[in-house]
């Protein structure tokens, strides 16, 4: 039996891994022993717990309760805790997804230990330095022994920085193996949807009609934290709310609401709370964020994940960065980026009111990404077990 501890910490991750342990338990039970970690990174009910609930992910076996700190104390906390938990299960594989603390913390820590690391969303790249999270994913391809892109752009950025798909096993970290796979997320789109309509009332419970509403979500650290950049991004949304008498849907990252009325101007928040078209709600569910993804009209966000949930629901995205690592969905014509540029979000809006996406290319795998990285790392590490 193929040990492996799977590493997460944030909301997307919990979905990321949901893929990933429905495999196991279907196809590779008799094979692979998956041991959850959860770092405590989002540790509030509505941004953790009801995802493993919803999304059958098996409770975690650890959880380390790290909680919201500073990046290098959180960073510490939870590297400090999966040495512990490292070497009491002695695994032969540390499974991460994509870029957060807990991923740089557990992709470090399983190196040190000589533990292989397997990167799910390799390749991903921003080409912004500053932000936290390209430098995680960084120094997680760097120290892992697998890495799986979801898609070719990711593939092509790991060969322009040395790697190579020409490796041969046995692979090793300076050696790795490099795989183009697909994306997990593609495959719960696939698998939830349907789920998703039975389970989820949202729609109903908030009076919204189909495609006549937006969905917004802000939650990167660069806007919230960033006075100028909160007001021009709401300052946006209440005009495209407001101009086009629209219903505006804004599901609020706690660390949003804390400094909602801090950040903005007296004149904007009073604004935005007394605009009745926009409805700020708590973060929703798995199943209700698929519905709302699903039947709004656009979405506007300055979220990874929600930029690929768009393009899988054939909605047009507002990316409220200065830039993305889904470069394709923005070649494909079916996003812009605007960073926090009021106009830019005011023009792009507009933009994508006036036009329908045509017939999106398929840019995520098919399907069974889940299926192929569990399959290579079965082949790759059962030696080992």
């Amino acid at each position: 039996m193929l040990k492996v501890v799977t590493v997460i910490g944030a909301r997307p991750q919990i979905i990321k891994a949901a893929a990933i342990s429905r495999c196991i338990k279907k196809s590779f039970s008799t094979m692979i022993e998956e041991i959850i970690v959860h770092t405590g990174q989002h540790y509030d009910e509505n941004m953790s717990e009801i995802f493993f609930r919803e999304m059958e992910v098996p409770s975690p076996k650890y959880n380390l309760n790290v909680g919201s700190l500073s990046q290098a104390a959180q960073t510490a906390m939870m590297m400090k805790g999966m040495e512990e938990v490292l070497l009491n299960e002695n695994p032969e594989v540390v499974l991460l997804y994509g870029d957060t603390n807990s991923t740089l913390a557990g992709s470090v820590t399983a190196a040190k230990l000589h533990i292989p690391v397997v990167h799910i969303e390799a390749g991903l790249r921003s080409f912004n330095p500053e932000m936290p999270e390209e430098i995680n994913r960084i120094i997680c391809d760097h120290v892992s022994t697998l890495l799986f892109s979801p898609t070719l752009v990711g593939i092509n950025n790991l060969l322009k920085e040395g790697y190579s798909q020409e490796n041969n096993p046995p692979f090793k970290i300076g050696h790795p193996g490099v795989f183009h796979c697909g994306d997990v997320m593609f495959d719960n789109c696939l698998y939830f949807t349907e789920i998703a309509k039975k389970k989820s009332s949202i729609i109903d419970d908030l009076k919204l009609q189909k495609g006549k509403f937006i969905l917004v979500t802000i939650h990167r650290d660069n806007n919230t934290d960033d006075p100028e950049r909160l007001n021009r991004i709401f300052s946006a949304i209440d005009k495209i709310s407001s101009e086009n008498n629209l219903k505006t849907i804004i599901p609020l990252h706690p660390r949003t609401a804390k400094i909602l009325k801090i950040n903005l101007r007296d004149q904007l928040y009073s604004s935005i709370v007394g605009n009745t078209n926009i409805k700020i709600i708590e973060p929703v569910s798995f199943f209700d964020m698929i519905n709302l993804e699903k039947n709004s009209m656009m979405i506007l966000t300055d979220s990874g994940g929600l930029q690929k949930e768009a393009f899988f629901y054939n909605k047009p995205c507002v990316i409220m960065r200065s830039e993305t690592e889904w470069v394709e969905i923005v070649e494909s014509g079916a996003a812009i980026v605007c960073d926090a540029d009021e106009e830019k979000i005011i023009n792009a809006f507009h933009h994508f009111q006036s036009k329908e996406l045509s017939s999106l290319p398929s840019i995520f795998g098919n399907g069974k990404a889940s299926e192929f990285i569990c399959t290579e790392i079965y082949k790759n590490f059962k030696g080992n077990s």
